[in-house]
């Protein structure tokens, strides 16, 4: 696993040992990093199921001002600390090692990309979706992708906040959510 693109590029990342955690592969990563591309220089993200944190460090390699890391493992929140302080990033993020719907629950920041690829197969990605729409943590016009299954079926949310478009790569989907401006409603 390593940093595609920016300042960090070619960097090697450790990796959680097990299967408890499945790493994006390099081929979505790309792919999610395509479709955000200009949406990421100077931005605030948010990496909800940090894992390895492979997702918002090649977010803060791309330009990214900021990212906070998320994830309820003491062992994942040890290796994004380690692979921060390997990438150079540690000035630019912060890693917060709990569960995911308590952060969102008590979040009082705004974000402008949120990254959300949690274990498949768990009501968990659904549950943050709305989540995020309730306490309304995306910042105007910002961008919110979720990685999940194929078969998965995502849910719509209320105004201000957009379903867009789906982009399917073998059995992993990526499903993109944007927050509407106040000018916009």
């Amino acid at each position: 696993m390593r940093v595609i693109s920016g300042t960090a590029r070619g960097r090697r990342l450790k990796e959680l040992p097990g299967m408890d955690t499945r790493p994006t592969t390099d081929k979505v990563k790309e792919s999610l990093f395509n479709i955000v591309q200009f949406d990421i220089e100077g931005r605030k993200v948010l990496d909800l199921f940090g894992g390895t944190g492979q997702l918002g460090i090649e977010a803060l390699s791309r330009g990214a001002a900021s990212c906070t890391f998320v994830d309820q493992s003491r062992q994942a929140a040890a290796i994004i600390r380690e692979n921060l302080q390997a990438t150079g990033f540690s000035d630019k993020a912060r890693v917060v090692q709990g569960e995911s719907l308590a952060f969102l629950t008590g979040s009082r920041e705004k974000f402008d990309l949120i990254l959300l690829d949690p274990p498949y197969n768990t009501p968990l990605l659904e549950n943050c979706i709305f989540a995020i729409g309730k306490f309304d943590i995306l910042a105007e016009h910002g961008i919110m992708v979720c990685e999940s299954a194929d078969s998965a079926p995502l849910p719509e949310l209320a105004a201000p906040y957009e379903k867009g478009k789906e982009y399917r790569y073998g059995k992993i989907k990526l499903t993109v959510y944007r927050r509407q401006g106040s000018g916009t409603l």
